[in-house]
């Protein structure tokens, strides 16, 4: 009994491994090309532009990055933010836009626009 506990413990550690890094923080300012380019949405052209802009220094904050980086929104920012993406240990905070539409403040039916005439062709 004793073997089958070590072997489950080897199985379980090996599987860890394995997930560790689709979980693991990747800070901007530090990661490699490479790195960023495991986050779905970053490609070659955005890892670079990305490895560049730090290249002037490092971001400061999620709304420098949005700045420096083109091709990285607010939205974008988000998604990459959710995949593990931090800036000095900072996820994305998406700033609060409010409701999305103003409530409706009375109850109208839905009354069809009277048709035009028929014309009688001369």
């Amino acid at each position: 009994m004793n073997h089958y506990r070590h072997l489950r413990d080897w199985v379980l550690a090996s599987f860890a491994w394995l997930l560790l890094p689709a979980f693991a923080a990747l800070d901007a300012n530090q990661a490699p090309a490479d790195d960023l380019m495991t986050l779905k949405g970053v490609g070659p052209r955005t890892s670079a532009r990305i490895v560049e802009a730090r290249q002037a220094g490092p971001f400061r904050d999620w709304p420098d990055l949005i700045r420096r980086v083109q091709g990285i929104g607010p939205a974008t920012a988000a998604k990459l933010s959710s995949q593990g993406l931090r800036i000095h240990g900072l996820a994305y905070d998406a700033p609060d836009t409010g409701p999305a539409a103003a409530p409706v403040s009375e109850w109208r039916p839905m009354v069809p626009r009277p048709l035009e005439p028929v014309r009688q062709p001369r």
